[in-house]
């Protein structure tokens, strides 16, 4: 795990990926692969995946996905990936995490499944062509990028005209809150600036400088202008939006407010 010992050696790149090494190591919701039962089913064309924590894409956003170009970005763990080649897209899994790049590929090989893996940071796609794809699928993870602005800009040039954009993202309101301490007092008081960042928060909180010590990924709370306005800015037209739960792992807020967001937007 990537030691953070001053900020002026800080890399949050780097940090991330041994964050998220980790998690997928030790296992959690977003590390577990699907089962053989799921990938059959999805060859059988009964399939689904999720952007946000509960509710399941539209599949008129994603379309007939026979041979189709899909850049899963930031999204492994074994589960969109495979789903998505076994309902005949043509997938390729970008992610920062080798661990979670192995639940793809370990998938892929259980199953018969083509899928290529890379390794390498949301932020920078200059591996791949202009044009490349036809379709991104985003599941919410650019929690862990610094500038999203910057995400979604290479998305639009990697899209062929035509192309999709699926994204999903946290509600900035999410970021106001410091949620074990809610959880703990019964109380929703907002404590926190927005845009939310973890880099300054290292330097204004102990706790949070020995939760990041202690292995927690960087993360940061971009406002809607970033995340949407990012998206108009880049030069997609936006064409679809909804709001999801957070689900099972409750937080005080989402017992009042959805806490995530899914859009669709198009290159034109």
């Amino acid at each position: 795990m990537t030691k953070i010992v001053s900020l002026g050696l800080m890399n949050v790149v780097a940090h991330n990926r041994g964050a998220w090494n980790q998690e997928s190591l030790e296992g959690s919701r977003w590390t577990t692969p699907v089962d053989v039962e799921t990938i059959e089913r999805a060859r059988g064309g009964d399939w689904e995946v999720i952007l946000t924590p509960m509710k399941s894409v539209p599949k008129a956003w994603l379309g007939n996905l026979a041979g189709k170009a899909v850049l899963c970005l930031a999204s492994g763990g074994g589960q969109q990936a495979p789903t998505l080649a076994a309902a005949g897209a043509r997938v390729v899994s970008f992610d920062l995490s080798e661990e979670q790049l192995s639940k793809d590929q370990m998938v892929a090989e259980r199953d018969g499944l083509e899928i290529e893996c890379v390794r390498g940071d949301m932020a920078d796609l200059s591996v791949f062509a202009d044009g490349r794809f036809d379709l991104i699928f985003h599941p919410t993870s650019n929690v862990f990028v610094e500038d999203v602005r910057v995400v979604w800009r290479e998305c639009f040039r990697v899209l062929r005209p035509g192309g999709r954009l699926l994204a999903g993202f946290l509600n900035p309101s999410f970021f106001l809150f410091d949620h074990a301490e809610a959880e703990k007092t019964g109380k929703l008081v907002a404590q926190h600036r927005l845009p939310y960042s973890d880099v300054e928060q290292v330097v204004l909180s102990i706790k949070r400088k020995e939760e990041i010590d202690r292995g927690a990924a960087f993360e940061f709370g971009h406002s809607l202008g970033a995340q949407i306005g990012g998206q108009i800015e880049a030069g997609f037209l936006l064409a679809g939006l909804y709001e999801d739960w957070w689900g099972e792992e409750v937080t005080p807020l989402n017992r009042l407010s959805p806490t995530t967001v899914a859009t669709m937007a198009l290159k034109a």
